[in-house]
C-alpha cells in the first residue's frame, strides 16, 4: 500500500488569508488581520517597508527592495524608482514625471511609457509586478504559507487604466487582486474608524508620487466616499526636487550641466535631498557634504525656515484640493469629525501645522502614517475573506464617464463621485438615415468635448437595420464594479442586437502582454528563486568576512586561532572572488561560523553580528 500524499497546510482547517497590500510610490507594504487585530508583515530583519525600487543588474540578475535600493549610486541608470508615477498611463500624460526620473523611460510603438535598461524594455505594470512578488514573498515567509489573494490600494484619483494596470500588475505576480481599494478609505479603517459611530472623515494623504484627499461619511456602520480630489504629480517626491535643486548650485557648473545625462549625479542628489528632508522634519537645521569624486562636492546648509518657505506652495496645493473636496461633499468644515493622516510626507512639520490651522483641529497621529493603507487593506481583505461581516464600504468614482455623441461632445452617463458599485443606461439613436451601425467611444473626464477628455475606449455596435434617424432605440449601459472597473454595453431595442466591451487600459498591457508576461514568469520561476538565493548568500558571505576581519582587529587571540580563522576568512574570500554558486557559500559560511564558533570571543561574535545587521539594513 503506497501512502496518500499530505498537503501542508490544509485550506480546509486554516482560516482563509487575504493580503493588504499597499503598493507606494517610495515603498510599499502588506498587513493581515488574524482575528480582531491587523498588524504589518515584516521581513527577518524586522523591516515592514520594502522600498519600491527594482535594479536590474548588468549580469541579468535582479534586485528588489532594500537590495536594489542599495544598488542606486552603483547603477543609478539601471535602477528603477518611482514607478507607480507611470503605471496606467500614456507616455504623453506621464512625461511631467519622466523629467524627472533618473533612469530612461521611452516610448513604446503604441505611445505607452516603457522602462530602457539597455535593449530591454519593461512595463511599469511589469516593474510593479516585481515589487509586488517581493511583498507577497516576504508576507509568506512571514505568516509560513502559501498566499494568492490580496486587496490592493491606489489613489482615489487613480483613473480606470492606472486601477485595470494595477490589476494586471497584480496578477503578473501571482496575486488574485479581490479589490481595488483607495488608499483613504483604508486608512480610515487603520486609525480605528470603524464604523463604530456616525460622523464625518477627512483623509490627507500625501505620499512620494501622488496626493489625495477624500472626505467620508460614516452612517450605520456604512463607510461612503463623499468626495474625492487630489493631484497625481504632487507628492514627497516634489519636496525632495525643491532641495536637490539647492544641492545641485552648489556644484561645479560641469556637474550642474550633466545631471541630465549623468544618472549618477541625478541619483547621489535625489538620495541626499530625501535625506536632508527627513532630518528637517526632526531639526531646525541639517547640513549636507555630498562627495561625487571628480564630478565635485557639494556642500549645503538648510534652516527648517529656508524649507518650508520653499515647500509652502506645495503644500496650499494640498489645501486647495481639500477646499474643493469639501466644497464637492457638500459639508462644512465644522462637519469633519476626524482628520487622518497617511503618507511619509505628512510628518513634515509645515504639513501637520497647515492642516491643522486649515481645519481648525489636529490631525490624528497615533497611527504610523507608512502603515495606515496597509493596516486598513488588510480589515477589508479580512471582510472579503468572510470573517468579518460588521463593514460595508462604498467608494466613488474620481472621474464621470460617458460616451462621445454627435459633434464630439461628450455625454456623461457616470458623474464623478458616484458611488460604486454602480449601472446607469441611457437611449440614444441614429443621426443618419439608414445607419447600420455605430461606433461608440467611451470618455473619462469633467470637460464637455470629447478632445479635453481622456479616451478610455471604444467599440462597434453592428447588424442595425436601415431605419430613418432617430429611430432606432440604443439602450446603452454603463457598469462600474467594486473595483472601479468599467464594463460598456450597447443594445438596439427594437432588434435586440447587442454589443460590448471591458475597459482594458489603453495606456497599459495589451491582454496578450498579460498572457505573456505571466507564461515567462512561469517559466522561469525557478531561474528566479535560484538567482535570489544567490544573491542572497553572497551578500551575508561578503558581511561576515568583513565582520570578522574587523573582529580581528579588536581581539586578542593566540596565534595558532588567529591563524584558523584567517584561513576560512580567506577560503569564503576566495569563492566569492571566484562567483562561486550559492551551495559552496553556504559551505564557507558554515566552515567559517564553525572556526569562529570555537573561539567563542565575545568580540568577534558581537561585531560579526553588528556587520550582518548593518549588511541587511543597507541591502
Amino acid at each position: 500500500m503506497t501512502d496518500s500524499p499530505v498537503t501542508k497546510g490544509d485550506d480546509a482547517r486554516e482560516p482563509r488569508l487575504v493580503l493588504g497590500i499597499d503598493l507606494g510610490t517610495t515603498n510599499s507594504l502588506a498587513a493581515i488581520r488574524a482575528g480582531s487585530e491587523a498588524r504589518v508583515l515584516r521581513n527577518q530583519q524586522g523591516e515592514a517597508l520594502i522600498p519600491s525600487v527594482v535594479c536590474y543588474q548588468p549580469d541579468g540578475k535582479t534586485s528588489v527592495g532594500s537590495a536594489a535600493k542599495a544598488l542606486r549610486l552603483e547603477h543609478p541608470d539601471r535602477t528603477v524608482s518611482s514607478i507607480k508615477r507611470l503605471i496606467g498611463k500614456s507616455f504623453a500624460d506621464a512625461e511631467p514625471d519622466v523629467a524627472k526620473l533618473p533612469f530612461a523611460v521611452v516610448a513604446s510603438e503604441r505611445n505607452l511609457p516603457r522602462v530602457a535598461i539597455g535593449d530591454d524594455r519593461h512595463s511599469p505594470e511589469e516593474v510593479s509586478s516585481l515589487i509586488l512578488r517581493e511583498v507577497r514573498r516576504t508576507a509568506e515567509l512571514a505568516v509560513g504559507r502559501s498566499l494568492h489573494e490580496a486587496v490592493i490600494t491606489v489613489p482615489a484619483w487613480f483613473d480606470d487604466t492606472e486601477r485595470q494596470a494595477t490589476k494586471d500588475a497584480a496578477a503578473l505576480a501571482g496575486l488574485d487582486c479581490l479589490r481595488i481599494l483607495n488608499e483613504p478609505t483604508a486608512a480610515a479603517l487603520a486609525y480605528g474608524i470603524d464604523g463604530g459611530k456616525d460622523g464625518t472623515v477627512l483623509v490627507y494623504d500625501l505620499g512620494g508620487g501622488t496626493f489625495d484627499v477624500s472626505v467620508l461619511r460614516i452612517q450605520d456602520g456604512v463607510f461612503r466616499v463623499l468626495s474625492t480630489a487630489g493631484d497625481t504629480h504632487l507628492g514627497g517626491d516634489d519636496f525632495d526636487a525643491l532641495l536637490a535643486q539647492r544641492i545641485l548650485a552648489t556644484l561645479p557648473e560641469r556637474a550642474r550641466d550633466s545631471v541630465n545625462e549623468d544618472p549618477y549625479v541625478l541619483q547621489a542628489v535625489n538620495q541626499a535631498a530625501e535625506s536632508l528632508k527627513i532630518r528637517l522634519s526632526e531639526a531646525e537645521s541639517a547640513e549636507l557634504e555630498l562627495d561625487l569624486g571628480d564630478r565635485g562636492i557639494a556642500k549645503v546648509t538648510v534652516t527648517r525656515p529656508e524649507f518650508e518657505a520653499a515647500i509652502a506652495p506645495l503644500v496650499q496645493r494640498t489645501l486647495d484640493c481639500v477646499q474643493r473636496a469639501i466644497a464637492d461633499a457638500g459639508v462644512g468644515l465644522d462637519a469633519v469629525g476626524d482628520i487622518v493622516l497617511v503618507g511619509g510626507s505628512t510628518r513634515v512639520p509645515l504639513v501637520r501645522s497647515r492642516l491643522e490651522s486649515f481645519c481648525g483641529k489636529p490631525p490624528h497621529t497615533h497611527v504610523d502614517p507608512d502603515q495606515a493603507v496597509a493596516l486598513g487593506a488588510a480589515i477589508q481583505a479580512d471582510v472579503l475573506a468572510g470573517n468579518d461581516r460588521s463593514l460595508l464600504l462604498l467608494d466613488v468614482i474620481p472621474l464621470s464617464l460617458g460616451i462621445e455623441t454627435l459633434g464630439g461632445a461628450v455625454q456623461k452617463l457616470i458623474l464623478r463621485n458616484s458611488t460604486i458599485p454602480t449601472s446607469v443606461t441611457e437611449e440614444f439613436s441614429t443621426g443618419v438615415d439608414g445607419q447600420t451601425s455605430v461606433d461608440l467611444r467611451i470618455f473619462q473626464g469633467e470637460r464637455e468635448l470629447a478632445q479635453n477628455c481622456r479616451q478610455l475606449g471604444n467599440f462597434q455596435l453592428a447588424g442595425i437595420p436601415p431605419m430613418p434617424a432617430g429611430l432606432p432605440r440604443i439602450a446603452v449601459t454603463f457598469l462600474v464594479d467594486a473595483d472601479g472597473v468599467l464594463r460598456v454595453t450597447a443594445r438596439e431595442q427594437r432588434t435586440e442586437v447587442q454589443a460590448g466591451i471591458q475597459v482594458s487600459p489603453s495606456f497599459g498591457l495589451t491582454r496578450d502582454e498579460v498572457r505573456r508576461m505571466m507564461l515567462e514568469s512561469l517559466e522561469h520561476a525557478q531561474d528566479d528563486f535560484l538567482a535570489r538565493e544567490a544573491i542572497e548568500q553572497r551578500q551575508k558571505a561578503e558581511a561576515m568576512v568583513r565582520g570578522t576581519r574587523q573582529a580581528l582587529e579588536l581581539a586578542e587571540l593566540p596565534p595558532d586561532q588567529i591563524y584558523s580563522v584567517h584561513k576560512a576568512v580567506k577560503a569564503l574570500d576566495r569563492l566569492l572572488a571566484d562567483n562561486a554558486d550559492a551551495k559552496a557559500l553556504n559551505a564557507g559560511c558554515e566552515e567559517l561560523t564553525k572556526v569562529t564558533a570555537t573561539i567563542a570571543d565575545d568580540v568577534i561574535s558581537s561585531a560579526v553580528t553588528k556587520a550582518l545587521r548593518e549588511e541587511q539594513e543597507n541591502s
